[in-house]
Formats: C-alpha cells, sequence, structure tokens
C-alpha cells in the first residue's frame, strides 16, 4: 500500500488504521454513493459515530460533498446524502511519446475533464528539452482544470521505454534515445511525480473496460510493448521490465535490432517497418493515421504492410498466450486504428500457434481506447492513490 507506515510502529498502527478506513468510506461512497453517514456505516460495518468522523473528515479535505437530504428507511431525521467532489482534489496524467506529448486531469470519479495533445518530434531530443515543453503543456492542462475547480495532488507520468526500480528513472528508452535518465531531477512543477511504462498505464486503462482479469495488453506504434495483468493486478517481473514484446523474437537471425539481439518484432511490426514496406516516405504528421487512410482507400501495398505486421505480432503474442494463459488480449495504442486489417492476421497465428488451450477469436479485441489508454491510464492511477490513502489530498498520509 503507498505510504504504508513500518510494521510495529506503534502509534503509526492506529494512523495506518485510520487511512484505511477512510479509504473504505471514500471507496464506498464512490461505488454506491451518494449516501447518507447511516448508510455508509451499514456498508462499510463501520461504527456510526466512527462513519460520521471519517465522512466529516474526508468532507473538511474536499472529497465528499453534501448533496441533500435523503431517507435512511427508518424512524427518525433524513441523513444528508454524501458523494464525491467533482470540483476537489484530482488526479494528473502526463505523457512523453515519440511523436507528442499529452497531459489530461481526472475528477475522483475517473473522469477525463481535461486533456491537451500537442505534437512534438521527441526522437533524439534531450530529456531536458522534452521536459521543458511537458511542462508547458502541464501548466496548460492544469489552468484549464483550475477553471473547473480541480485541484491535480500528484502526476503520473507515462513514457515508452523500461521504467527501473529507482523512483524517476527511465533505464531506456530507444525510440526516444535515452538512457539512465532521471526525470525526477527535471521536474519543476509542485505536483509528486511518478514515472510509469505507458504499456502499463493503458492497461490500468483497460481494466474497467474488459470483464477479463487475466489479459495482456499491447501498446504499439513506434514501438511495441506489453502489460501483463494477473488477476487484476499488474505483472511488473523482477527488477519491473516485464512486457517487452517488441523484443521477442519472431525470425532467430533476421535483421538487426538497435537492441542488439536480431530478429525482434519491432523489426517487422514496428511503425518504421510497416511504413517501409508500405512505401510510405513522408514522416511528417500522423503516420499511423495516414497508414489507416491508405488501407481503408484499398491500397493493397499498404494492407500487405500492415498484414506482415499482423502476423508478426500473433506470432509473438502466441508465445505469450501458451506461457501466461490469459483470458483475453488487447491491441492498444496507435494501432488499434490498423485493427481492421491487424486482426485478421493476428487471429489467425494465435488459433495456428495456442496450443494450450481452445483459444477464441473473441479473445483478442482492439482497445476503444486506442491512443489515449496510457494518459488516461496515468490520470486514473494518481486517482486511485488517493482512494487509497485520501491523506495525500493534504501532502501527506
Amino acid at each position: 500500500m503507498y505510504g504504508e507506515e513500518p510494521p510495529g510502529a506503534g502509534p503509526a498502527s492506529q494512523r495506518d488504521v485510520r487511512r484505511r478506513n477512510l479509504s473504505l468510506v471514500l471507496r464506498t461512497v464512490r461505488e454506491r454513493g451518494p449516501l447518507s453517514r447511516a448508510a455508509i456505516a451499514a456498508a462499510t460495518g463501520l461504527t456510526r459515530p466512527t462513519a460520521a468522523s471519517l465522512a466529516d473528515e474526508l468532507r473538511a479535505d474536499g472529497l465528499l460533498v453534501e448533496q441533500g437530504t435523503v431517507s435512511s428507511g427508518r424512524a427518525g431525521r433524513p441523513g444528508r446524502a454524501l458523494a464525491l467532489n467533482d470540483r476537489g482534489p484530482a488526479g494528473c496524467g502526463l505523457e512523453v511519446g515519440v511523436g507528442h506529448l499529452g497531459a489530461c486531469v481526472s475528477d475522483l470519479r475517473g473522469e477525463v475533464r481535461v486533456r491537451v495533445r500537442r505534437p512534438a518530434a521527441n526522437r533524439g531530443r534531450s530529456a531536458p528539452e522534452v521536459l521543458a515543453e511537458l511542462t508547458a503543456v502541464a501548466e496548460e492542462a492544469l489552468g484549464r482544470a483550475a477553471a473547473l475547480g480541480l485541484r491535480p495532488v500528484a502526476a503520473v507520468l507515462a513514457v515508452p521505454g523500461l521504467v527501473g526500480p529507482r523512483p524517476g528513472t527511465v533505464v531506456r528508452a530507444p525510440n526516444l534515445g535515452w538512457q539512465e535518465v532521471n526525470l525526477d531531477r527535471l521536474w519543476r512543477l509542485p505536483l509528486p511525480l511518478t514515472v510509469e511504462n505507458e504499456a502499463n498505464l493503458g492497461a490500468l486503462a483497460e481494466l474497467p473496460l474488459t470483464p477479463a482479469r487475466h489479459f495482456v495488453h499491447v501498446s504499439a506504434e513506434a514501438g511495441i510493448g506489453a502489460a501483463l495483468v494477473v488477476d487484476g493486478q499488474l505483472l511488473r517481473g523482477a527488477l519491473g521490465f516485464a512486457g517487452e514484446l517488441g523484443h521477442v523474437p519472431v525470425r532467430p537471425g533476421g535483421r538487426a535490432c538497435p537492441c542488439g539481439a536480431r530478429g525482434c518484432l519491432e523489426q517487422y511490426a514496428g511503425e518504421a517497418a510497416v511504413l517501409r514496406a508500405a512505401g510510405h516516405r513522408n514522416t511528417d504528421g500522423d503516420a499511423v493515421a495516414e497508414l489507416a487512410r491508405r488501407a481503408a482507400a484499398g491500397e493493397e501495398r499498404v494492407r500487405a504492410a500492415v498484414l506482415g505486421a499482423g502476423t508478426a505480432l500473433g506470432i509473438a503474442l502466441a508465445g505469450a498466450v501458451n506461457l501466461l494463459d490469459p483470458q483475453a488480449v488487447v491491441l492498444g495504442g496507435a494501432y488499434a486504428e490498423l485493427a481492421d486489417w491487424l486482426l485478421p492476421a493476428m487471429r489467425r497465428e494465435l488459433a495456428g500457434r495456442v496450443t494450450v488451450r481452445p483459444w477464441s477469436p473473441e479473445a483478442l479485441t482492439a482497445s476503444t481506447l486506442g491512443r489515449r489508454g496510457p494518459l488516461t491510464g496515468a490520470a486514473a492511477l494518481t486517482v486511485g492513490r488517493i482512494l487509497e490513502d485520501p491523506g495525500l489530498v493534504r501532502g501527506g498520509g
């Protein structure tokens, strides 16, 4: 749990119990509200005085608001209904992509209220340059949020690379050209910042949208990453590097990859490979959107290029499915816009290569969030931390 006190710390355990109970009340109102204080007590199993005290504390911190009276169904005065405050503490998501920067703000219900996206050629730019421009994007989003009465208390930044165990450190982001970059040291806004892999955040955004509790989420554009969700939780691996699908070999001895290996998936299904196969030479603008337009117009070379990418993706994913036995695979990121041409080839490979159990074609779907997934997941992670530890709105537990 975020901010958990060390065991055996005496009085700290009492703070921890209160923090857990504050979280319980806040999450109960989020899931079932509006609720009276008496209804909160009944739903949580807390005593009525305790539930009322906790609810009043959450109201004082701007997390809950009163919305008029509600009957308890019992004799006596009706209670005041409490609901989540949609104009108070909020979560902020940020994103650095190869070709864009983004920021969004979500309220406590998880609804994205502000979204800003700006094209930016980030490949090869230094981290200080990128973070300076991202700060301007974030400030625009925060200004719009303030006009709505929203006050983000922390931010999560999505990056297309490996995020190490040291806080704020990007170990390697090859499509940006970054290695061992500490973004914490470059961050200048007065919001606590957490850095997270963009595929992981895309998967977190997908969680409320899919009935599956075990799934693989693929995030693809310039690079190809994946997130593994097991029983509703991210499977991060020993160092946090799980999900590097783009460097699974699909043709051993094939094309050399910048990672040092040969035949990696990204060399056959990454954006650069698909553009090369499609004969697309214009690097300006949104390349994936242009590929989707040309494929929809019936250009055979483009469709063949995307088919080849789908075949390579299906080969790599078949290994993941055989190893992990997920309920579903979700194609996200910009490649969700190419789903009409990618999914048939991916399904064909999965059907022929998944041998541990029968594989249904319907188990592979395209995300409805697409490119919005990582940024949405970043803001959702921040909101989730507030729900888990409401004391964050005061700058601590």
